[in-house]
């Protein structure tokens, strides 16, 4: 079994796992940076839209951003290992071991786990994946061209895809669970004044159904209890993101709602443990804070290197 030590492990490969590994570099540290997927990148692999609010460089969707990062750490050395799952961690110890791969030990370890989309977790979800329920909008929207689509959930997210499907859908439902929305009150106004857009409220979605793809939804209205079946053709789910923290929670401070608690150094409350990035910031989930926080970890890390 393959077995080394490192100064850093960081478990991650999006903004703020990718500057910790930078910041290692400059900072004279041996770092190990794992990311599960097949490539760096994250969460921005999933951002469609335009990115202008990220000081010093904007980019058309998130993969440019991403390529942007890439092309800043070429020149960088750090061990990195894609694809790889994590089968099990020692906090105490700061190991971590990968499947097929071996177990590595490191002096820190910097977890950068991010966050996921929440699922509806309802009859027909798992089996529609790709089959007619949507990553995004904008890069599926031809999929529902023509046809009836169906938007979940009550935030901007929601709101926005809903604006970018009815441009090619025939018609698309936004379905929310409240009255009210938590949506910028612009977004909802354009989809209260689109011909093509029906708000259900106080609706849940109960049920996915079809034979190869998705054809019918079920509808309950939460307040009644009535149940309707609806003809659609494609789906996409905004009900908001949960942290990635399931391995660390026997372990590590979270909020209620999953968030590892952090303090100005980016520490947890296992000494030599840090997080950054969305998995430990509900507050402002972004590319600036993630990056921020990836170099705030590092700092810390080397600062108590030198005075150890």
């Amino acid at each position: 079994m393959n077995e080394k030590k490192f100064d850093v492990i960081i478990i991650g490969g999006g903004p703020a796992g990718i500057s910790a590994a930078l910041w290692c570099d400059e900072l004279g540290l041996d770092a190990l940076l794992l990311e599960s997927q097949g490539e760096l990148g994250g969460q921005l692999l999933w951002t469609f839209n335009e990115i202008q609010n990220h000081l010093g460089a904007e980019a058309k969707d998130g993969r440019q951003m991403r390529d942007h990062f890439l092309n800043q750490i070429e020149k960088r050395r750090f061990t990195k290992i894609l694809n790889s799952e994590v089968t099990g961690i020692d906090l105490a110890a700061k190991t971590v071991t990968l499947a097929g791969v071996g177990r590595f030990e490191g002096e820190s370890i910097v977890i950068a786990t991010g966050v996921g989309r929440r699922r509806l977790n309802i009859e027909g979800e798992n089996k529609f994946q790709g089959k007619g329920i949507l990553r995004s909008g904008k890069p599926d929207k031809d999929q529902v061209k023509d046809k009836v689509a169906l938007i979940v959930g009550g935030g901007d997210a929601a709101f926005e895809n809903t604006q970018i499907l009815s441009e090619t859908a025939s018609k698309v439902i936004l379905v929310h669970r409240r009255k009210e929305f938590s949506a910028r009150e612009e977004f909802i106004a354009s989809a209260k004044n689109n011909p093509k857009v029906e708000i259900l409220t106080d609706s849940v979605l109960n049920r996915i159904s079809g034979r190869k793809r998705v054809e019918e939804v079920e509808i309950k209205d939460i307040k009644t209890n009535a149940v309707n079946s609806l003809a659609v053709q494609g789906i996409l789910v905004r009900i908001g993101v949960k942290p990635n923290s399931e391995l660390f929670r026997n372990d590590l401070e979270t909020d209620a709602r999953g968030y590892l608690k952090v303090d100005q150094n980016c520490a947890t409350n296992v000494t030599n443990i840090f997080a950054v990035g969305d998995v430990a910031n509900p507050a402002s989930p972004t590319v600036s804070s993630a990056v921020g926080m990836g170099a705030t970890a590092i700092k810390s890390i080397r600062l108590r290197l030198k005075s150890s």
